[in-house]
């Protein structure tokens, strides 16, 4: 066990997690979410394997068929649900290659009256498109466990286009753009951008996401001192973003890689 400052740091596998701050341990997910007790969790956020077939060198994905989802996927939702809070929320990130399948898994599970958003993330980076579209963006499918769930609307700038009127029961602002009002954010998010490899941010991990990104999933379906879960822990992502916002967060990864850089990367946060 390690004692980074604030955070607790666990890589046994066999482990009883305690209540402390942030909780990591390199085991298989399922391990770990038949461990913790039933609605003791407040946001599940997780960039899952996108079914892509391919070895990634930290990790292999699975392949693209429906059955092998069905089979990794299925009962670790189920378990998911089960730790989730009555307030809960869940957030699973992934791109156009499985998200139809997991979309019905989840309404299997959570119920399709529980789904509340397929979100867009828009991105400028990655591979060009020879015999189609270039795609361009992932998908995060948001559910929660009830009706009674918290949600902290993240407010957006949205700016008038030239000519249209004005509202005269709406609040303007102008800055240096032009003129604006205030609205709760959409459902695409095209101001975060895949991180750079030039990034202060970036570390050695293949798929890491930005922290903006997971910061507003966080803030939107939580309060200072909930817990999260990331049981795709990957570049540890997640468990910094909880830490700076103080948030309680448990987490894993069956590679060894994965819990070495979140280790780093928690000790680096002040």
């Amino acid at each position: 066990m390690k004692d980074n400052g604030s955070t607790i740091v666990e890589n046994s596998t066999d482990a009883t997690i305690a209540a402390i701050p942030c909780y990591v341990q390199c085991c298989d997910n399922l391990e770990l979410l038949k461990s913790q007790p039933n609605e003791s969790v407040d946001l599940i956020y997780c960039d899952i394997l996108y079914g892509t077939g391919r070895n990634f060198g930290e990790y292999q994905d699975l392949k693209p068929i429906r059955s092998e989802i069905e089979s990794h996927y299925l009962p670790r939702l189920i378990e998911m649900k089960r730790v989730l809070k009555q307030s809960g929320s869940i957030y699973l990130q992934m791109d156009t290659r499985i998200n139809h399948w997991m979309r019905i898994l989840m309404d299997d599970v959570f119920g399709y009256e529980n789904f509340r958003n397929e979100i867009v993330w828009c991105y400028k980076s990655g591979g060009a498109g020879k015999k189609g579209f270039a795609k361009k963006h992932d998908v995060i499918l948001f559910y929660t466990k009830g009706n009674d769930f918290i949600f902290n609307a993240i407010k957006e700038k949205s700016y008038m286009k030239n000519g249209s009127g004005k509202n005269p029961k709406q609040t303007y602002f102008n800055d240096n753009i032009g003129c604006y009002t205030i609205t709760n954010q959409k459902d695409w998010i095209e101001d975060v951008g895949i991180l750079a490899t030039s990034s202060k941010e970036r570390v050695d991990y293949s798929s890491q996401k930005p922290k903006e990104l997971i910061r507003r999933f966080v803030l939107a379906s939580t309060n200072e001192g909930d817990t999260v879960s990331d049981y795709y822990l990957g570049s540890g992502t997640t468990a910094v973003v909880c830490k700076e916002l103080n948030r309680n967060f448990i987490g894993c990864d069956i590679n060894p890689k994965a819990i070495e850089i979140t280790n780093a990367r928690l000790d680096a946060v002040s």
